[in-house]
């Protein structure tokens, strides 16, 4: 299942969009302490494509998808 969140990004000197921040519904926000991969790919869990940021967050790794201009990432 999607869940679509709210990300704080950053567009680098190259043009490169970078998700800083995740926030949820609730209020909680979790920096993002890595990005080590960006590709084009499916949402295997949830459905859907878009551009998909493997990101770490504390000792978590999670699938971050921009697609159609929002932001979602597979729920657990």
């Amino acid at each position: 299942m999607k869940q679509y969140v709210s990300v704080e990004a950053r567009f680098d000197e190259d043009g490169n969009l970078l998700p800083l921040r995740i926030c949820w519904e609730d209020g909680r926000c979790f920096e993002i302490d890595k990005i080590t991969d960006v590709r084009f790919a499916p949402s295997l869990k949830s459905g859907g494509v878009g551009l998909r940021y493997t990101c770490r967050i504390g000792s978590n790794q999670r699938y971050l998808y921009f697609d159609e201009n929002r932001w979602f990432i597979e729920s657990i």
